[in-house]
């Protein structure tokens, strides 16, 4: 079967001076983004809220649609899950942090670590592709507007070109940045498993990113911007494939980096910001129960409960719920009942995190 897509890398040269001008100032916007982050000592405060955010941004461009405070009253480690797209964010912020975990530590962004990816995401192990019959549709005329790789055997041959292509720099000397949009695009257009392709996709954005050091942390939610201009973005994906507009696509993406970096460092200097005043206040107000890992908590999560900061601080629970209730009398937590359930809320966090996506540059 002749091939619906090409093999990487591209048989022509796709950086030219607008390209690579608008490259720089992703690339500043990003260095930006990874010295802010360093502000924040802890980096599991901002790896489990923005990576959050991130799930819930790109689950909503598949139309999985849930509120912050769906999704913050949500337990994952008891499996509590107030809807079922709830669930499904949090499995992909699972997927992300574990496919960070990896990347991490082995510096590889390889096809076993998609493959787990997705299997988290969609909760089952189907694997590549095995079945023809999947294509892509329009989805106000119902016309099918791409038919991707159908037969098994390319699909894998694909990713693992693809494999290759993202891990080994020596096959192309493409600005990472550059490459990052094609190896997207490349992933979108195998479209290799039945479900989940855009999420996964999506995390491999992130995930390459860390792997060529341009991020320390995976907390550039791409996501957003996607889902803003959604449209745009499934418009210059097919344009790629039909008339080969390289360079919309990636401008469109390098864009999509530079805009998110620079509100992501916004949201960053609020969130220290809101640490620092809450850290003056405790050790002022409550010297004797101030602790560096007891404000960790309460910026880990948006809605504490007494068992995570039981667990978290290895407290008796008599503990937790006395740091707890202190913390409600001096102001910095609201503390709500909802069913059986006792929230203690951080409601500067709360509000900086559901207020991020009305942010913007001016």
């Amino acid at each position: 079967m002749k091939p619906t897509i090409s093999l990487l890398p591209l048989q022509r040269d796709v950086e030219n001076k607008t390209i690579l001008k608008k490259a720089a100032k992703a690339h500043q916007a990003l260095a930006e983004l990874k010295g802010a982050a360093n502000a924040i000592p802890n980096e599991s405060i901002l790896i489990n809220t923005l990576s959050l955010q991130e799930a819930k941004d790109s689950s909503a461009i598949e139309n999985i649609v849930t509120t912050h405070d769906e999704l913050f009253q949500s337990d994952f480690l008891t499996h509590d899950f107030k809807t079922l797209a709830a669930k499904e964010v949090y499995n992909y912020a699972k997927a992300l942090q574990s496919g960070f975990a990896k990347v991490k530590k082995n510096k590889l962004l390889i096809n076993s670590y998609i493959l787990e990816m997705q299997s988290e995401l969609e909760e089952n192990k189907a694997g590549f592709r095995k079945l023809p019959g999947t294509s892509l549709k329009n989805d106000q005329t119902g016309e099918v507007v791409y038919t991707p790789p159908q037969h098994p055997e390319e699909i894998v041959n694909l990713m693992q070109n693809l494999e290759i292509f993202i891990n080994n720099d020596d096959m192309s000397d493409l600005d990472p940045l550059v490459k990052m949009a094609i190896i997207h695009h490349q992933f979108e257009s195998i479209h290799p498993f039945y479900d989940g392709n855009g999420r996964t996709g999506r995390i491999i954005n992130i995930l390459y990113l860390v792997k060529q050091d341009l991020l320390k942390i995976p907390i550039l939610y791409l996501s957003r911007y996607i889902n803003e201009n959604k449209a745009t973005y499934y418009r210059l994906l097919q344009e790629v494939r039909e008339v080969d507009n390289w360079e919309d696509w990636i401008l469109f993406m390098l864009e999509g980096v530079e805009q998110t970096s620079k509100q992501t460092i916004l949201l960053i200097d609020g969130i220290k910001n809101e640490m620092l005043s809450f850290k003056k206040k405790m050790r002022i107000e409550l010297p004797k129960i101030y602790s560096q890992d007891l404000l960790n908590n309460l910026f880990r999560h948006p809605y504490t409960k007494i068992e995570f900061v039981k667990n978290e601080l290895n407290v008796s629970r008599i503990t937790a719920t006395r740091y707890l209730n202190e913390l409600v009398r001096i102001g910095l937590l609201d503390k709500h009942k909802l069913g059986r359930d006792i929230y203690y809320i951080n409601t500067a966090l709360y509000t900086l995190l559901s207020n991020a996506n009305n942010k913007r540059e001016n």
